[in-house]
């Protein structure tokens, strides 16, 4: 949205003040700070007397559902990035009547303000503008997200270093989806501040572009004014995509730096990563000073200076709803700047759960933790929770080596960036085998964690070509086959690899053997199914759309005979989550944003056709996860929000806040373990009562020796044996006592 203004600047009389709510959430609104097209912030104070900036929706488009989308794309993108840089989130309703977002109260001007007051930067300032924006960039970009309108009134100068703000038209990069809301024909950007291909291939558009604008921006904080200036945004367009920037009044050390940043084109301009590299080679930055000495105090979005309000209210008989204090609180922990960011990807039948996660971290320094501790399992016996790494260096070369793994028979099976699998003992964490490997083709996303099968590892190569046998005593490969022709549509049931053809075909391979078992299609027409197996009477799950892409086609398959056991045509674009009793599936449907809308629960083996219950969420949820357990399906939204649905009279028996925007896929635990488990972005491993939505405890973040890099898939947590198995982004896995979350470390 652009730049707010105060009601004085434009604004008067009933248009000023008309529906001007008293609340957002359990927010008393006590000021108002300023206004812009989207909606109007004001100024608020937490319970604990933080002051907040919340921007609340104009009534006109709350009701529009394009700009509920545009605001919840938003706040989605805000989360992502809060941190050092950036005004923090502290809790948002995008669902609400009138949808809000609270963030911290920033003091500061913005940059506009602080030229057009004092003058342009001296050259120290504007050095260390310059190693400040980088720095933001280099985390907003890390979490996915390109912001596309950064320009002086979007950076707030705070004493400790600038904050970039206002996400309403920032999109997730690498994923299409995201971009419709905002580029139907429509002009997104600030002209004199937007990159060639803004204006060129705005579909296109990628981190480089905010690049362009750093420099940009620089350029008027050195100066005053833009690299490319006219009355006329047309003529402004023009010079930016064909002439030469003006950089005259620009300190002589930086010309290098900021023509290298206003390339043309995208790929000949230098990663944030990069600028600060350049900026640390130039000479000393000046002694630390403020940046904000022209102006007062200003909020988040808010270009103008806000007066301190006049003591609030009683409160009044309408008040808020308050929430009850939980049961329990969980020990402070140490805080630790994290970012990432989920994208709806793959298949229209994967849509936007855990197949779709894009997470991102930077190496964080001297982050320590208390030691493990020995605890008793629960069958009593002494056992010390253990850590070790699943690549021999861990992130020690620069990139994120998180491990993925697998549990079988007191072992686990792991594999990370540069380790095709590696056995460590369940008990000791001894690592007690490795098999480094290397992808023959670039790219191939996140590793697979290996699955034991026909009592051999299997292993697929990070590029997704070749399947691996191996002894599981030593990793030494019993067979090979190559699976290139299959584009990583590998699938193991039980003791079989299910390997689906390009026109559809699925071939059943033996596990042990690597016999072909049989060949057929599953489904009609040449449709390629996506299969999931839950280790129950050997059943595999496929599901596929419609042609008409208005239903799902779902079949339950014999995995070894290849025999249909049902089959079923459902409404909607549906996903399988998991299994209950007698042979019930769960599947969650998503709907054209990619949003998780319903939960359904089919049982087979009523009236021999089978029976449907769907429960609508309202609002649909932009799910990270969803998972069964029992008849209870649970739903992990990306701000952080879990809720429990019970399908037996499709009531939700709890919600709570999770604090976690984004998380793995959620696990349940086995037979009397009430609990589910998922893991963070930072490494921390949390744990949840499923009877009472509350949560039951969390290992310290797992940073400390964190490269820096993209990771396609946070890895999910694994429950065995009365214990749980975590994998970090520092490229440990550890393992904690499952019987007592409260004293996790």
């Amino acid at each position: 949205m652009p730049p707010l203004r105060r009601a004085s600047d434009g604004e008067t009389g009933a248009a000023a003040d008309a529906d001007v709510p008293r609340y957002a959430g359990r927010y008393r609104l006590e000021g108002r700070l300023g206004s812009g097209g989207m909606g109007v912030v004001h100024l608020a104070r937490s319970a604990s007397g933080l002051r907040l900036a919340v921007k609340v929706v104009h009534a006109e488009h709350a009701a529009d559902p394009e700009f509920r989308a545009r605001f919840r794309q938003e706040v989605a993108a805000a989360r992502r990035v809060s941190g050092a840089f950036t005004a923090p989130v502290v809790d948002a309703d995008p669902d609400a009547p009138r949808p809000w977002m609270a963030t911290l109260h920033i003091a500061g001007p913005t940059l506009s303000e602080r030229v057009r007051e004092g003058g342009p930067l001296s050259a120290p300032e504007v050095r260390r503008l310059a190693a400040g924006l980088a720095e933001a960039l280099r985390d907003i970009h890390r979490a996915g997200v390109v912001h596309r309108d950064l320009k002086p009134s979007n950076v707030l100068l705070a004493e400790d270093g600038p904050k970039v703000i206002d996400f309403g038209i920032s999109r997730s990069y690498g994923s299409r989806g995201a971009e419709v809301r905002t580029e139907t024909g429509k002009l997104i950007g600030t002209p004199p501040f937007m990159a060639p291909e803004q204006f060129q291939r705005p579909r296109e558009v990628g981190p480089a572009a905010d690049v362009f604008a750093l420099a940009s921006v620089l350029v008027h904080a050195a100066t005053g004014r833009g690299p490319f200036e006219s009355e006329s945004p047309y003529i402004v367009a023009y010079q930016v995509v064909h002439d030469e920037p003006d950089l005259t009044g620009v300190p002589e050390d930086l010309v290098p730096v900021l023509r290298a940043c206003l390339a043309k084109e995208p790929a000949d301009r230098p990663t944030p990563d990069a600028v600060m590299a350049m900026l640390s080679s130039l000479s000393a930055l000046s002694p630390p000073a403020s940046l904000s000495s022209a102006s007062g105090e200003h909020a988040a979005d808010l270009p103008a200076p806000a007066p301190e309000p006049p003591a609030p209210e009683r409160t009044p008989a309408q008040s808020p709803e308050e929430t009850p204090a939980p049961a329990s609180r969980p020990r402070p922990r140490l805080r630790v700047r994290t970012r990432w960011v989920v994208l709806a990807g793959g298949s229209v039948v994967v849509a936007a759960l855990v197949a779709g996660a894009v997470w991102a971290l930077d190496a964080v320094g001297g982050l320590g933790r208390e030691p493990l501790v020995t605890r008793p399992t629960a069958a009593g016996s002494a056992w010390r929770p253990w850590e070790a790494s699943v690549a021999a260096d861990a992130a020690g070369n620069g990139e994120v080596r998180a491990g993925f793994c697998s549990y079988s028979e007191g072992a686990l099976y792991c594999a990370a960036r540069g380790v095709h699998a590696a056995r460590l003992d369940a008990v000791s964490g001894k690592v007690l085998w490795r098999r480094e490997g290397v992808a023959r083709r670039p790219g191939g996303g996140a590793p697979s964690a290996p699955v034991v099968s026909g009592g051999l590892v299997h292993a697929l190569s990070p590029d997704k070509t070749e399947l691996v046998a191996l002894d599981r005593a030593g990793g030494e490969p019993r067979w090979t086959r190559d699976v290139s022709p299959y584009g990583g549509r590998v699938y193991h049931a039980g003791d079989v690899v299910l390997l689906v053809g390009g026109d559809g075909t699925v071939t059943a391979v033996d596990g042990a053997s690597n016999r072909e078992l049989w060949r057929r299609h599953v489904l009609p027409g040449g449709i390629k199914p996506v299969f999931s197996s839950y280790g129950r009477g050997g059943a595999a799950y496929a599901v596929a759309p419609t042609p008409d892409g208005r239903g799902t086609h779902v079949v339950a398959v014999d995995a070894v005979k290849g025999t249909t056991l049902w089959q079923w045509t459902a409404e909607g674009t549906l996903t399988t989550v998991g299994t209950g009793p007698g042979g019930v599936l769960y599947l969650s449907q998503t709907d054209a944003q990619s949003r998780v809308s319903a939960v359904v629960r089919f049982d087979p083996s009523v009236d021999g056709r089978g029976r449907e219950r769907r429960v609508r969420l309202t609002p649909a949820a932009e799910a990270m996860s969803v998972t069964a357990r029992g008849d209870v399906v649970y739903v992990l939204s990306s701000l952080g929000k879990l809720t429990a649905v019970d399908m037996r009279d499709g009531s939700t028996r709890w919600r709570m806040e999770t604090s976690v925007a984004n998380a793995s896929a959620l696990v349940a635990g086995g037979d009397g373990d009430d609990r589910l488990y998922f893991s963070a972005a930072d490494g921390r491993l949390l744990a949840v009562d499923t009877a009472r939505g509350t949560l039951l405890g969390q290992t310290s973040p797992r940073l400390a020796r964190a490269g820096s890099g993209y990771l396609e898939l946070l890895p999910a947590p694994v429950v065995a044996d009365g214990r749980v198995f975590g994998a970090a982004p520092d490229g440990t896995v550890f393992a904690v006592s499952a019987g007592n979350p409260a004293g996790w470390r």
